[in-house]
């Protein structure tokens, strides 16, 4: 039989195109439509995936500022205490306040002024920072920063005094009072 429809045959005529490259093409492409996009499902897991992980990262990052925080008051301590101890050998005298060695305006990691007392002028001597036996920590003068939570108390057994950076031992120990 051939492509072209006979006289009088009208009922015999092809509805759907000859197979051709091109016809076929269209005979499969015929309705099938097909969306692209994610699942609400997927989108979820995706997002509780990323919750997880920000769960987990997120407490170690604020340690880690902690950590830095707590360092760089340790070294701004002992930065601090040697120039007292430079000042005390050049005017055989400690000074009265951080502005005469010039960290009068320097302020802890937490934003508080570092506390500094000359046992030879304060006038009071119950503020005098002492271990867990009661001993003063330095013979000369204090130097300190009050922590993260901003509070501070002359024994370093105090639970405010635990996050203390102290100066301590002379310049022999400069850290967190927990671990002095």
């Amino acid at each position: 039989m051939s492509n072209l429809a006979r006289v009088g045959d009208s009922k015999r005529r092809r509805k759907t195109p000859v197979n051709t490259a091109t016809g076929a093409s269209r005979l499969k492409t015929v309705g099938t439509t097909r969306q692209s996009g994610f699942s609400l499902i997927e989108i979820l897991i995706a997002i509780s995936i990323i919750l997880t992980l920000a769960a987990l990262a997120v407490p170690n990052y604020l340690a880690a500022l902690d950590r830095a925080k707590d360092s760089r008051a340790v070294g701004d301590i002992r930065t601090i205490g040697n120039s007292v101890l430079g000042y005390e050998i050049i005017n055989h005298v400690f000074p009265d306040d951080l502005s005469q060695v010039g960290y009068g305006s320097n302020l802890d990691p937490w934003g508080q002024p570092y506390q500094y007392m000359n046992f030879a002028t304060t006038t009071n001597p119950s503020g005098i920072r002492k271990d867990r036996f009661n001993v003063p920590l330095n013979a000369y003068f204090d130097l300190y920063s009050m922590g993260k939570d901003k509070l501070s108390s002359p024994p370093l057994t105090a639970t405010v005094s635990q996050d203390d950076v102290v100066w301590a031992a002379d310049g022999g120990f400069d850290g967190l009072a927990t671990d002095y």
